[in-house]
Order: C-alpha cells, then sequence, then structure tokens
C-alpha cells in the first residue's frame, strides 16, 4: 500500500473554536505500524477519522501515494468506501444478529466476493486468530478478547492495505491488553499490513509501534521510534507523558529553589553551553543510583545526599521515594533494596541520563552535545 501523507491538516469544529488539529505533517509509510499518542483531546482520533474519511478536512491535504483523497484547495473528498481501508472501532461494532462467521464474511459478501474464495479467506483469518471454533456463537456469547479477535478478523477478511484501531483495546482487562498486544505485533508481521493505532497508553505505543506520533491540544509534538521517543524527548510535555513512573522534573526557574533543584544547578554550571538557558532538568526514576557514602559517587555525575522516606515494592520491581529539600524523588529498582526508611544516602545520575530543557520545554541541544563531546574526549 502507498504512503499516507498529510500535509498541513486542519481540522476545527465551528467558528471560533479552538483546532481539533492544527497544521499537522505526518508521513506513515508502507507496511508500518503507527501509534497515534496523546492524552484524551488531543487529536488523534480526529487525525484517524480523516485518514479514514469520517472527518472532512477544514484546511491541508492528505495523500495516498499519489492520489489525493481530501484537499481544501482543490476542492477534492474521496468517501471512506472508496479508500480501501479497514476501520476497527473502540466499540468493536459486531452484528448481534449474526453468528461469529457471518461477521467475518460481512465485508467479503458486500463486495461480491466468489462463495469459495469467500470462504478460503475467512477460514484463514478465523484461524490466525483462533476463533474458527466460536464460528456459530453470537457476539453476546463471546468475552471481550474473543469479540475483539472478531472485529480484527471482519477487517483482515477484506485484505485492507490500510488498518485503522481507534483505541480497539481499552475495553479489555489486563490479561487480555497483553494478549491482544501479542496478537496484533503477530498480524502486523504476517500481513504486512499498514496500521495506524490510535491509543492513549504508552506501554501499548511502545510495545507495539514500529514509530509514535506523540500529540498534544490538536498539534504534534514528536514523531520517532519508541526508543528515540523515551531517550531523547523533543521536550518536556513528551517526556513527562512517556514513561511510568514519571520522570522526575526539577525546576531551575524558580527563583526559591532548594535541595534537589540546586544540585542540579551545580551539576549543569559543569556543562557551560548546557547550562545557558535552561529551564528543568529532567531524571527517568530507572536512570537513579543510591551510594551509602560520597566516595563511591562517580565523577561528573549528577549527585546530591537523600535521605530514604518510602519503598513501594509493585512485584517485579521496587519504587523508592528519596526525600532531600523540596519535592521528593523518585527511583525504581529491579532487586530488593537493602536498605530501610530512614536511611542516609547520595543520590547520583550519569550525564547521559540527564535530559535538559530550556525556559519554553524544548530540549536542550547545547547540553546533549557538550554530554557528547565530552564522552568523545575521553
Amino acid at each position: 500500500m502507498p504512503t499516507i501523507t498529510l500535509h498541513d491538516a486542519q481540522k476545527t469544529y465551528g467558528a471560533g473554536a479552538a483546532n481539533a488539529v492544527s497544521n499537522l505533517d505526518l508521513e506513515i509509510g508502507d507496511g508500518e505500524f503507527m501509534c497515534l499518542l496523546g492524552p484524551s483531546g488531543c487529536g488523534k482520533t480526529t487525525t484517524l477519522r480523516m485518514i479514514a474519511g469520517l472527518e472532512n478536512l477544514s484546511g491541508g491535504e492528505i495523500r495516498i501515494g499519489e492520489r489525493v483523497v481530501d484537499s481544501v484547495r482543490q476542492g477534492i473528498f474521496i468517501p471512506p468506501e472508496r479508500r480501501e481501508m479497514g476501520l476497527v472501532f473502540q466499540s468493536y461494532a459486531l452484528w448481534p444478529h449474526l453468528t461469529i462467521e457471518r461477521n467475518t464474511d460481512f465485508g467479503l459478501r458486500l463486495r461480491k466476493v466468489p462463495k469459495k474464495e469467500r470462504e478460503a479467506r475467512v477460514e484463514q483469518v478465523m484461524r490466525a486468530l483462533d476463533i474458527e471454533k466460536y464460528r456459530t456463537r453470537y457476539p453476546s456469547q463471546l468475552s471481550g478478547g474473543q469479540q475483539q479477535r472478531v472485529a480484527l478478523a471482519r477487517m483482515l477478511a477484506v485484505n485492507p492495505g490500510i488498518l485503522l484501531l481507534d483505541e480497539p483495546l481499552s475495553n479489555l482487562d489486563a490479561r487480555l491488553r497483553l494478549e491482544m498486544r501479542a496478537e496484533l505485533k503477530r498480524i502486523h508481521r504476517e500481513y504486512r499490513t499498514t496500521i495506524v493505532f490510535v491509543t492513549h497508553d504508552q506501554w501499548e505505543a511502545m510495545t507495539l509501534a514500529t514509530r509514535i506520533a506523540v500529540m498534544n491540544e490538536g498539534t504534534l509534538q514528536q514523531i520517532g521510534t519508541p526508543n528515540e521517543i523515551y531517550d531523547y524527548p523533543a521536550n518536556r510535555f513528551v517526556a513527562e507523558f512517556v514513561g511510568s513512573p514519571p520522570i522526575n522534573i526539577l525546576r531551575l526557574d524558580d527563583a526559591n529553589r532548594t535541595g534537589f533543584a540546586n544540585a542540579a544547578g551545580r551539576f549543569l554550571d559543569q556543562w557551560q553551553a548546557g547550562s545557558e538557558g535552561a529551564g528543568s532538568l529532567g531524571i527517568r526514576p530507572e536512570a537513579l543510583r543510591l551510594s551509602l557514602t560520597a566516595e563511591r559517587v562517580p565523577e561528573d555525575c549528577f549527585n546530591c545526599p537523600v535521605e530514604v522516606t518510602g519503598i513501594l515494592p509493585t512485584g517485579g520491581s521496587w519504587i523508592l521515594e528519596l526525600a532531600g529539600e523540596g519535592d521528593p524523588l523518585f527511583m525504581t529498582m529491579h532487586e530488593a533494596p537493602e536498605m530501610e526508611l530512614g536511611t542516609k544516602a547520595h543520590l547520583w545520575a550519569k550525564p547521559q541520563a540527564i535530559h535538559v530543557f530550556d525556559a519554553n520545554g524544548r530540549r536542550s541541544a547545547a547540553f546533549d552535545r557538550s554530554v557528547r563531546q565530552r564522552a568523545f574526549v575521553q
């Protein structure tokens, strides 16, 4: 399937209303698994609906390959049924009066596919999604996860070049969500279908996507691979939205800063160009380390004295609450901590794990360059 290209795409609902989507430039490659990620109301579902043709653009253009499917300037709008896409809704939208087999072959019947070919394709997708044993049942007789598989099978049976998924896993419990994530990865690998997946769940995006587009208030904040989004967030919003527990943010623009923020200021003073214009500093909980003595803290690292004020077991890991002056910091450990509440220690993190943002929340390229240059010299 050709590339999907959105150029300066905009959507507004009436005069005076804020744009649901503003000046969106996005390219989704053939065979890609693209996740649109962001909080409720950020414009991700509106973007999906514009791609599907369920919403008209207020401005800009959408192309499928070289074919313009929506353009305000050219006065072009191709209706949904002629865009050759499959859409799975959050509610599944299965026909309650049809059996699972009839739900699965519904699109093929609409397209008047010959009976023998239709039966072969339905058998193939039902076997692939492990629902062939339910073929004579009705949707009300299936669990949420099984209904989700039927909705996917119905779309895959017509073999769409593009599959659009609007938060399809949000109605499932934790175990079923995990199973369906694995199922979607397998479907993408085997069918090589281009998938556009809308979610507010960062873990769904991180585990499923080949690339993630992070949105907020109708604008694209960052696009990249899961590792790029997590390791090099383009701004504070992305850094704070992606990650659990959330990233620790130390405000440097507070005139009354104390404790951790002062330690952050002292650390940045070592990096000259990196400290100029810095508004905040971020450290992910898993990047923090503890040493019982100051002598064990490596040189050039962010560090400060702390007291352990909370130990929170989560099953496979532990979250530690660490107090200095001001707000607490949180760190994670994958082994049981060999310390108790009230333990005094020295907190530290390597320069490569530090994220610096300017006063407007943008990532500091100067600090990143400074860290890379020093690492190269060493």
